[in-house]
């Protein structure tokens, strides 16, 4: 399956020295991706990132910018939002054993290289995916919430099974400390 932003790298283009690709989805990519991510509209996407080759990989680095609308959770509203994301990514060529890897804290995501490229508006759009909010919630929102009878997390702490506990143990500390 083509990707719906397809922007592929050879490859054979791909030196040590770092190069720099601008990229940015045009009217009918954009409106394929808020079908593809269930979004209102993707209004702006685009990513400036560096692209070069070192010993583990290719490496891809830089940031994904978007507009976006998206249907308030609560309401159906429309709310825009804008993402600035940075991305580090690095494509690989696909592991030929089964063995798991031990990944540092330092590590980066990995994609497998397919087809003698690597697909950067894929890596961008995918980018863009996971830096939107996945529950997101209009200014009216806890209105509505509080008229159909919703409280909120606040209210739901102070009044469960053990709501009235942390000031039952400090007033248990504080008797402690007067009894010495």
């Amino acid at each position: 399956m083509t990707p719906e932003w397809s922007r592929p790298e050879r490859l054979d283009t791909i030196g040590e020295g770092q190069r720099i690709v601008e990229i940015s989805a045009d009217e009918g990519e954009r409106q394929a991706l808020a079908r593809r991510f269930r979004l209102a509209a993707v209004e702006r996407l685009s990513a400036r990132l560096a692209v070069r080759r070192t010993a583990a990989g290719i490496l891809v680095e830089g940031r994904v910018q978007a507009a976006v609308v998206q249907a308030c959770t609560v309401t159906g509203e429309p709310i825009s939002s804008t993402i600035d994301e940075p991305v580090s990514l690095r494509f690989v060529e696909p592991a030929t054993s089964e063995e798991e890897q031990e990944l540092s804290a330092d590590a980066i995501d990995t994609v497998d290289i397919e087809g003698g490229a690597i697909d950067l508006g894929e890596a961008a759009a995918e980018t863009m995916a996971l830096a939107i909010d996945p529950f997101p919630r209009g200014p009216g929102t806890a209105a509505v919430l509080r008229a159909a009878g919703v409280i909120s997390e606040d209210d739901a702490a102070s009044s469960g099974a053990f709501g009235g506990l942390k000031d039952m143990l400090a007033r248990g500390r504080s008797a402690d400390r007067t009894d010495r």
